[in-house]
């Protein structure tokens, strides 16, 4: 079990590279990926039950002991991204199938994988696990609201159908996780520290099935989407830290609030886009899944060095004062 821990633990700090290349893998050799897009819905309902595995009530305790950081969060997260998704998907020239697509990635949740940025940023953790958790619960109401809003002039949507999509492949497989941790306790801590090794698996599956599937469409789309998706991205991480700073929170809610905003749950996108518009609407979320795993690290870098500055930007501050 150590040796799978350990192989867990590699393939979880090295997640960004193994995403790019079997993307790249997925493009030049479609045939050997496309037979997984059947499976992406059970794929992620995986990833979503490890994510239950991960969680606990003390957690949920971050909810109520600062109710107002987590709201400024979830807010940000389901108000900056969309508007920010419609205003590309309007400004550029995109089909329907890929501006519902860039929408709909933009109205998901935040992912797991924030939670991870945010630790190796020096940000507050515990803020952002509490705002991905909060604002996952809420995906089944809110994103199919949002989509419905922001998507209709392009596509039909149904946001009954989305909700009951989210519900079966996002609440409940969380909800079981989260059920089956709190019955086991203890039993369970070997499997969850072996679980960054599924999701990693499951990720890249349905990363090189949206991407194989869509590869003739990527060839000569694929420059303009990949464009929009990082406008998108940086763009959140830049406007969710100056909200976060313009509502008087401290640096580490700050990068917290900005990686939670940039970065959105794209397995969710991808899954959804799959389902309910065409495969060619799932390409965003692939894309998006492939760009955050590279801009993540590189932003919570960025922040980490600019924490490791602090200190010595105020000593120097003060001995040029004295």
């Amino acid at each position: 079990m150590k040796i799978l821990e350990k192989i867990s633990s590699f393939m979880g700090s090295t997640f960004a590279v193994w995403v790019v290349v079997f993307a790249v893998v997925a493009f030049l050799y479609p045939p050997a990926f496309t037979w997984i897009a059947p499976y992406i819905t059970p794929l992620l309902g995986i990833i979503m039950f490890g994510m239950g595995l991960t969680l606990s009530a003390k957690d949920f305790q971050e909810v109520f002991r600062r109710p107002k950081d987590v709201a400024i969060g979830v807010g940000a997260q389901f108000l900056i991204m969309p508007v920010l998704a419609f205003i590309l998907a309007v400004s550029l020239p995109v089909s329907p199938q890929v501006a519902a697509g860039v929408i709909l990635v933009g109205c998901c949740p935040g992912g797991t994988s924030s939670n991870v940025m945010t630790y190796l940023s020096k940000g507050d953790t515990a803020l952002s696990v509490a705002i991905t958790a909060v604002s996952t619960l809420l995906a089944p109401v809110l994103t199919p609201l949002l989509v419905l809003l922001f998507a209709s002039r392009w596509l039909p949507i149904s946001p009954g159908a989305l909700f009951l999509s989210i519900v079966n492949i996002v609440l409940i497989p969380i909800l079981l996780g989260f059920i089956v941790k709190a019955l086991l306790g203890s039993k369970v801590e070997a499997g969850v520290k072996a679980f960054p090794l599924v999701s990693v698996i499951a990720i890249v599956a349905i990363v090189t099935a949206v991407v194989g599937v869509n590869q003739q469409q990527i060839a000569t789309t694929g420059a303009i989407i990949f464009a929009i998706v990082v406008l998108h991205n940086v763009l959140g991480y830049l406007i969710g830290l100056g909200l976060g700073r313009m509502m008087g929170m401290d640096a580490s809610k700050q990068r917290a609030v900005s990686i939670e905003v940039g970065m959105q749950n794209s397995g969710l996108g991808a899954t959804l886009a799959a389902a309910h518009f065409s495969p060619l609407a799932a390409v965003p979320s692939a894309i998006f899944s492939v760009w955050h795993n590279i801009s993540g690290p590189i932003i919570a870098t960025i922040y980490r060095k600019q924490k490791e500055r602090e200190p010595q930007e105020v000593s120097k501050e003060k001995f040029s004062v004295s």
